[in-house]
């Protein structure tokens, strides 16, 4: 690890295949966590190259634990966190809606690390016991129209850097991998990240998958649509510039994105909008983002019939149904 170090620091690069070889060796524990620490330390220091993404993509994929859903058309909607802009649960809330509206989602989230609360913090809040057992997942999709994979379940190499994360409290390239590495492959995906070069990272590495996709980045910093003002999506065949306006919601200032100091005011905002009781702004938060899911999936739709759509999820108590029936199974 010092060499892999000392390399980092003059500004060189990792091969795709020594990227991969490293984080294999970080799951086997072959290194101590001040190395491990310093080395994930270096990476919020230096730009990350798309070989060294995909080597470290591939180490997790190798490693996962992997889930057959291919008798279901699946989207995933997740972020990469590390914004650092404490809002509320939205990719969670959003999913739930697109479940709602009819569509198969295979969430793929983890414990917040840079932020209050992540997915799996309200997940679990609301009583979702995490497995990995492909039946009753398979299960809980046939009846929920909606599955949550637990990383840590599914990804055993991350047990060795949880610890360093939670310790470091930051953002670490980790986060990047994140939204790469889900166990179920699923064939669509939408995905917000922290950063506009990590667009073209992101965009780079989906155009090699075949799956349909979205990449957005609010240009004031979320990542995911904020609608605090415009926002960069990418897809499979598209690069565009997008306002609140342009798909037909209201600007959004950032305190109405406010997700709580603690996982209970964030589980009770979380609620309250699954109620059908949030502000205007929450729901508009939410709407935007599972709209431009269910956009991903049928590119043939207008962005206003996917809003729509999403609307009647969430304000028809769809998007309740489906975490209760969730919790249940």
């Amino acid at each position: 690890m010092k060499t892999i170090l000392n390399k980092l620091i003059q500004h060189r690069t990792l091969s795709r295949e020594d990227a991969k070889s490293i984080l294999k060796n970080i799951a086997a524990e072959k290194y101590n966590q001040s190395q491990v620490a310093a080395f994930m330390s270096v990476f919020m220091m230096r730009s990350i190259t798309p070989e060294e993404l995909a080597g470290f993509r591939d180490a997790l994929l190798d490693l996962c634990v992997p889930v057959d859903l291919s008798d279901f058309n699946t989207i995933d909607l997740c972020g990469t966190g590390g914004d650092g802009k404490d809002t509320f649960n939205i990719s969670t809330l959003s999913s739930l809606v697109v479940a709602g509206a009819g569509y198969h989602v295979a969430k793929h989230g983890n414990y917040g690390v840079s932020s209050t609360c992540g997915s799996s913090n309200v997940m679990e809040y609301f009583g979702y016991k995490f497995t990995n057992d492909q039946e009753l997942l398979k299960r809980q999709m046939d009846r929920a129209g909606m599955i949550f994979m637990h990383a840590p379940l599914f990804h055993p190499a991350m047990k060795a850097v949880g610890p360093i994360r939670r310790e470091l409290g930051m953002k670490t390239f980790f986060n990047l991998i994140g939204p790469l590495v889900n166990p179920a492959n699923p064939q669509n995906q939408i995905t917000g990240v922290f950063d506009l070069e990590i667009v073209r990272l992101y965009n780079y590495l989906f155009q090699q998958t075949g799956k349909q996709y979205a990449i957005v980045y609010s240009m004031d910093g979320y990542d995911e649509i904020s609608l605090t003002g415009d926002f960069k999506m990418v897809t499979n065949n598209d690069d565009v510039m997008l306002s609140p306006e342009k798909i037909g919601l209201p600007k959004l200032k950032p305190e109405q994105l406010f997700g709580g100091h603690t996982v209970q005011e964030a589980a009770n905002i979380f609620k309250t909008v699954l109620d059908g009781n949030g502000t205007e702004a929450q729901n508009s938060a939410v709407l935007a983002n599972a709209g431009m899911a269910i956009k991903t999936m049928c590119p043939g739709k207008g962005i206003e019939q996917c809003i729509e759509e999403a609307k009647s999820a969430l304000l028809g108590g769809k998007a309740k149904i489906v975490l209760e029936r969730l919790t249940k199974a």
